[in-house]
């Protein structure tokens, strides 16, 4: 039996996989449901929503990683300012957004305003299809994304918006730093900090 939940660098050709991955993990996510409120297309669209991101803004600048049915995209200190949306992602996540791009925009600068000064890695995002929670995978890419901090000697900073994964974050190290809430009625995004071990 092939071992599953061991983490790989993401390739190009993972993109369908990931995309597919992601959007069943955050079908429930109070921040994509508010993104995109649709519940017939919302797993279409989510899949084409990070597949935007990852293709156009995480693999080119990020530590992007899988396992058979989960991924992680990681921002390294050294490449925070280089890994944001150019014009042409933008205006493709315009085209998928469509009415909800401006309260897309607000919240991406709403969250930029919270985001500690410090140097630190930033989890972009990790997701597990629901069908594979509880195999360890997500576990995995935590651990191994969060070594490679540790290994800098820099501090992890990530925000959910999903208050039953908070437990989950704090197992591996990390405290709650500052709650808010998104504009026009968004979620509240929870913001925590790890420091390196």
């Amino acid at each position: 039996m092939a071992i599953t939940n061991l983490p790989k660098t993401a390739v190009l050709e993972d993109a369908p996989a990931i995309s597919h991955t992601l959007a069943r993990a955050f079908d429930d996510d109070p921040m994509m449901r508010w993104f995109f409120p649709e519940e017939a297309s919302r797993e279409a669209t989510l899949g084409r929503y990070f597949s935007t991101l990852f293709t156009r803004q995480y693999l080119r600048n990020g530590v992007c990683e899988r396992t058979a049915a989960a991924a992680a995209f990681w921002v390294p200190a050294d490449a925070q300012e280089k890994a944001v949306p150019d014009a042409e992602t933008i205006q493709e996540l315009i085209g998928i957004l469509g009415d909800r791009a401006g309260l897309f925009k607000e919240a991406v600068e709403t969250a930029a305003a919270h985001t500690p000064r410090e140097p630190h890695w930033s989890l972009a995002l990790i997701g597990a299809d629901p069908a594979a929670q509880g195999t360890g995978q997500g576990a995995a890419l935590l651990r191994s994304g969060l070594a490679k901090a540790d290994a800098a000697g820099q501090a992890t900073y990530l925000e959910s918006s999903k208050a039953a994964n908070l437990p989950v974050y704090e197992h591996f190290g990390f405290t709650v730093r500052e709650e808010f809430e998104l504009p026009g009625g968004g979620p509240v995004l929870w913001g925590m900090w790890r420091d390196p071990r």
